[in-house]
């Protein structure tokens, strides 16, 4: 193959960045990459910023999984395996009236001993014992609600409690609408008989414990600007302000319009853009597919990071934060004792908070900053009965950047790449809004999409 097959990658946050970099990098023939991102700046729900006297301080995610291994190897590739570094490994809490700490043996919230939940006073005795009896129960039907299968094999309380909360503060979800299978380390669970029994011979089957997150001194926006900066090493082609359009089927293969009139030629197309947006340029592709896109949902969180004086701080207040029930939600959904969580996130004389407001079913993109930060300090007075003064504020908002897997989300996605696989061969997803939204999980998907599309374009003739 002599000619240079072009690709054209529809989004600029780490899916599509790492798609083009694998491209690039993999492809044994000639190509060029094209990345559109809509927004003005390339990172999607990655930044890191300057904060109260920090060089770098995450605005949205502040580490990736370990044990998976995709993200961690993306560092590696990029040559930042060396500047990693992982949390203090402090305790973290779930508050209900007061805060308790999380207890032992689960996974994902799922308890997999039963002293996970019979010595913690955060359950009630009642409930403990319904939670008791699982392992006697027959099989429970699967209509692929998170939410509702946790419920009905252990009880309201477990999934209120301590499923709900782990979850919900890593999708910004309410399990009771948000697909089993989605959550793949639970879904596997969930084909035996007993959750709580196989709970136990997964941990029981675990490596030993080692690091579980990790992220570089610099935060996670110094994977972007590495990434970046090797794309740009390759000779990718990056543009910001580049929302597109329209993608209309050409002789050679696609032309992406973008909305300020540029046009590209592409041989393949990864589509790493999020799914109610991209149902907008599909449709002359494949209206089925476009209208099964454009029924995703997409939550929307606020983070406030702030800082107060050390002096404020409560010494015994040594966890490294806490997550909020569903049930006890007022506005904030978890909160991160940032300055404990992270060695280097500790200012001179000051101490670091980072608070997430907003979930699925609760939206919060229509207060202003001002109405943001009381509520988030009313919020933290609650729950911990201290009145704060920041010395420094940043508010980050996120709007619509948590796809929301409803049940039976995968069976949707694969009707909607069926319908497109006829009529737009080499176009692909990767991304948050279609097979996990972790970092692991987009750079697995990633991968697999460069994958597939290295496969297209070997497909074709001069």
């Amino acid at each position: 193959m002599n000619q240079t097959r072009r690709v054209v990658v529809i989004g600029g946050g780490i899916s599509g960045l790492t798609s083009a970099f694998s491209i690039l990098a993999d492809s044994p023939f000639p190509v060029e990459v094209t990345v559109l991102e809509a927004g003005s700046r390339i990172g999607g729900v990655i930044k890191t910023s300057p904060f109260a006297g920090l060089d770098a301080v995450d605005e949205a995610a502040d580490a990736f999984l370990v044990r998976v291994p995709y993200a961690l190897q993306l560092a590696t590739d990029l040559g930042l395996s060396g500047a990693l570094t992982s949390p203090t490994g402090a305790h973290a809490y779930v508050w209900h009236n007061q805060l308790h700490r999380i207890p032992g043996d689960l996974l994902l919230g799922v308890p997999a001993k039963m002293r996970a939940f019979a010595a913690t006073p955060l359950i009630s005795p009642l409930a403990k014992l319904r939670a008791a009896v699982e392992p006697l129960l027959p099989r429970s039907k699967n209509d692929d609600s998170l939410g509702k299968y946790v419920a009905r094999r252990f009880g309201k309380q477990i999934n209120d409690r301590l499923v709900d909360p782990l979850v919900g503060s890593i999708y910004a979800a309410d399990t009771n609408s948000f697909s089993l299978e989605a959550v793949p380390q639970i879904a596997a669970l969930a084909k035996q008989r007993s959750l709580l029994l196989a709970a136990a011979k997964a941990r029981a089957a675990a490596p030993p414990p080692g690091r579980v997150f990790a992220s570089p001194m610099r935060g996670m926006g110094s994977m972007i600007d590495t990434l970046h900066e090797r794309l740009q090493a390759l000779g990718a082609n990056i543009h910001v302000n580049s929302a597109v359009a329209s993608i209309q089927p050409s002789a050679r293969g696609y032309i992406v319009h973008t909305s300020n009139g540029s046009a590209y030629e592409a041989d393949a197309i990864v589509v790493a853009s999020p799914a109610r947006k991209s149902a907008e340029f599909l449709r002359e592709l494949s209206s089925y597919s476009a209208d099964l896109l454009a029924q995703w949902q997409h939550a929307s969180v606020i983070m406030v990071t702030m800082a107060i004086d050390a002096a404020q701080w409560p010494k015994n207040l040594d966890g490294s934060g806490y997550l909020v029930p569903k049930p006890d939600q007022r506005w904030v959904t978890a909160a991160s004792f940032a300055s404990n969580k992270w060695e280097h996130w500790n200012p001179a004389g000051k101490f670091v908070l980072r608070v997430s407001l907003g979930r699925d079913g609760m939206d919060v993109m229509h207060f202003d900053d001002d109405t943001a930060l009381n509520l988030t300090l009313a919020d933290l007075k609650h729950h911990l009965g201290i009145d704060f003064t920041p010395t420094d504020v940043r508010i980050s908002r996120w709007n619509e950047s948590f796809p929301q897997y409803r049940p039976w989300h995968h069976d949707t996605l694969a009707k909607v790449e069926s319908g497109l696989a006829a009529s737009a061969p080499g176009v692909v997803f990767a991304g948050a809004s279609y097979r996990g939204i972790g970092i692991p999980a987009c750079v697995q998907q990633a991968r697999a999409a460069s994958e597939a599309v290295v496969a297209h374009l070997s497909t074709l003739t001069n």
